[in-house]
């Protein structure tokens, strides 16, 4: 268990009920690594490889679930997802809310995919990376408001950067001729669902060897609305959004831009280099048939794992 002990409310109850709840499955005691400021898990995930871990459970936000996949990417050990943060970026696309009970099912039950991974230098992502508009929005959405209002609570964050300027940018797709124009945010993703269960991307596959690159170019308040809409609806083309198939992609902007990866922000640059590593990740899922969307089954996983932390919690 890689946790985040500042997104646990009660950290020793929370392990009483996970260690129950593995014990009732038939499972050995977890082995528990604790995330610090300077190590958000990366760290700590090698050291429990070290140690001989079949799987990995990642327990906190965004920045946990991407520091564990970075450290996992290319090993033969698994990822559970146990969200305990508000974004939860790679927990949505596998159905799992902040439900402890499903998180532990998932993982007992042994469904497991091989997903690709983006590169991100020396830092891996599963779901999406970004730069410009949607990093921003995470960098305007306050820890107080996220605990307050959940995943709703990014709304507002993005409404402070709806007028924003464009950013001037030029995009390479597996180093063919550069792509010039004034976009608001590029996406590069894995996997095509946002938070609130938006599927970005509706041709996106966990483990087709491909990258997603979405464009954004909205200049004013009307094309927003549009282009918001036409996702929600899913209905032919999205206006003011290109997107492009890629191995690998390299973004530069004009100027220096916020960055992110898989929810969690990165340092700001003024270039986003990215590549495909297929088949990098064992991770957990409810379901492991090659179904396009990770969070099938889910649900019925969720009624499954009550009873394991029931079982946890009254003992």
């Amino acid at each position: 268990m890689v946790v985040n002990p500042t997104k646990v409310t009660d950290l020793d109850r929370f392990r009483r009920t996970v260690d129950g709840a593995l014990t009732a499955a038939g499972w050995p005691a977890p082995a528990w690594y604790e995330t610090t400021a300077e190590d958000p898990g990366r760290g700590q995930t090698e050291a429990a490889v070290e140690a001989g871990a079949e799987v990995v459970f990642a327990c906190g936000g965004d920045g946990t679930v991407m520091a564990c996949v970075t450290a996992l990417a290319g090993t033969d050990v698994a990822l559970a997802v146990l969200p305990q943060g508000t974004g939860n970026l790679l927990a949505a696309n596998l159905g799992l809310s902040g439900d402890l009970a499903a998180g532990l099912e998932v993982a007992v039950e042994r469904g497991v995919r091989r997903l690709d991974v983006g590169a991100v230098g020396d830092r891996c992502f599963a779901v999406m990376a970004g730069m410009g508009f949607d990093a921003q929005m995470l960098d305007s959405t306050s820890e107080t408001t996220k605990k307050r209002f959940g995943w709703p609570a990014y709304v507002v964050g993005a409404a402070k950067h709806l007028r924003d300027r464009p950013m001037r940018v030029s995009i390479r797709i597996d180093g063919g001729p550069s792509l010039r124009r004034r976009a608001r945010s590029v996406l590069v993703g894995n996997v095509g669902r946002l938070q609130g269960g938006v599927r970005l991307l509706t041709d996106a596959e966990p483990d087709d060897g491909w990258l997603d690159v979405a464009v954004l170019t909205p200049r004013t308040l009307g094309h927003w609305l549009a282009l918001g809409w036409a996702v929600l609806r899913r209905r032919g083309s999205v206006p003011r959004m290109e997107v492009f198939r890629a191995r690998k992609v390299e973004i530069t902007s004009n100027r220096a831009q916020p960055r992110q990866l898989d929810g969690d922000l990165i340092e700001p640059g003024r270039s986003l280099k990215i590549e495909i590593r297929p088949e990098s990740l064992w991770l957990c899922v409810p379901r492991p048939a090659r179904h396009p969307d990770l969070s099938v089954d889910a649900d019925a996983a969720a009624e499954r794992g009550e009873r394991l932390v029931e079982e946890a919690r009254h003992e």
